[in-house]
Order: structure tokens, then C-alpha cells, then sequence
């Protein structure tokens, strides 16, 4: 069941405007990925699971409020922010790569799309002059080099159903990691989410600001 109503299992009110969007995902994608690899070959052909309902364990960690800001560190190709900001409309979202092609693709998606909450940004983040309510990513770095990426970038507050900071999506044995980025986390497990086997592993570790 790689398609739309794998979201619909799990996010029973969205809109009809959301359905649609994510329904167009998997197309988008594939054309997209004809022209610059974003995905491999063998993801693709289970593009929901692995990379739209895997993005969307955060919004099952935490739910924003409309109007915060939330900043998605090395996007690649959209994920998490793709995904989430079709979930949260009313959300600012900025995604920050150093690659420009993958940039490019975040901005066909959304245009395809019709996604309007996103603004991209192709430049390293520690060059970011601004802050923001949440901070989120998917496995781009080892946490005490992303910590130190995204220092003083969160603001106090609370703009969700957590307080403001770090959603970070992450597999395997992170003990020693979160140990060593001299913060305090908390590991949620997204199969406590999600059924499928795929999320065996895989956790939100999230960090309060």
C-alpha cells in the first residue's frame, strides 16, 4: 500500500485540498527524480512509506501551531518539509540545503504542488541570521555537529503541542551520540506511531530549547 491512503491510515482529517496534494507526491517525485537523483531507484518505489509517512512521525510527535516557523536543516530533497508543510498549512516552513539541485527540486515539488508555505534557502545553515520555533531534520549529521550548526537558532516559546526546539528523525543505537551533544533528549519511538515494520528502528529524538 505504497500510495495516499497509506497518510489516510494514519491522519483521518485531512482536508480535501491536503489529500490531493499528497496523492500528487509520488508523481511529482518520480518526474522530478528523472531529472535530478533525489531518491534512489529502489526508495522510489516505496516513496510513501519511507520518505512522506516517515517525515510525518513528527507531526505525530508534535502538532505546530499555526504561525510558527519551523526550519528543516540539509532538506535534500523535501523531507520532512514537503510532507509537513502540507500537513500544517498555516505553518512557515524554510528549507535550508548547500546543494543546489536538491533545492531545485524542493521547488518544483511545491510549485507542482501547490504547496505555498515553503521558502527555500541554498546556503549553509550556521550562516542563518535568524531564529525560529522548531528546528527539524532527518539524519543529515551526527547530533553534536548539527547542534552545533543550529546554536542560539531556536527561540524560547512554545508554538506546538511541545515546547520549542529540536525534531530530529533518526535510526539505530543513539546512545553514545545524544550522550555526547550535551543535551537532554527524548527518544519517541515511531512505531509507538506507525505499524509497519520499517519503523522498527527508527525514532524523533526530540531536545527542548
Amino acid at each position: 500500500m505504497d500510495s495516499v491512503a497509506l497518510i489516510e491510515k494514519y491522519f483521518d482529517n485531512l482536508s480535501e485540498e491536503q489529500r490531493r496534494q499528497f496523492a500528487q507526491l509520488g508523481e511529482i517525485y518520480a518526474e522530478w527524480n528523472a531529472k535530478i537523483n533525489v531518491v534512489s531507484r529502489k526508495d522510489m518505489e516505496h516513496i510513501y512509506l519511507h520518505h512522506i509517512l516517515h517525515s510525518l512521525a513528527i507531526a505525530k510527535a508534535c502538532r505546530f501551531d499555526d504561525g510558527a516557523k519551523v526550519l528543516d536543516v540539509g532538506c535534500g530533497g523535501g523531507f520532512p518539509s514537503v510532507p509537513l508543510a502540507i500537513m500544517f498549512p498555516n505553518v512557515q516552513f524554510t528549507a535550508c540545503d548547500s546543494i543546489g539541485k536538491k533545492i531545485r527540486v524542493v521547488e518544483g515539488v511545491c510549485q507542482a504542488a501547490g504547496i505555498k508555505n515553503i521558502r527555500t534557502i541554498n546556503g549553509r545553515v550556521e550562516q542563518l541570521k535568524e531564529q525560529f520555533d522548531y528546528v527539524v531534520s532527518r539524519a543529515v549529521t551526527d547530533m553534536p555537529t548539527f547542534v552545533g550548526w543550529i546554536k542560539g537558532m531556536i527561540r524560547k516559546g512554545e508554538k506546538g503541542t511541545r515546547p520549542n526546539g529540536i525534531l530530529y528523525l533518526k535510526g539505530g543505537d543513539l546512545s553514545e551520540e545524544l550522550k555526547a551533544s550535551r543535551r537532554k533528549w527524548e527518544r519517541l519511538y515511531i512505531s509507538d506511531y506507525f505499524e509497519e515494520e520499517f519503523f522498527e528502528t527508527k525514532q524523533v529524538v526530540y531536545s527542548a530549547e
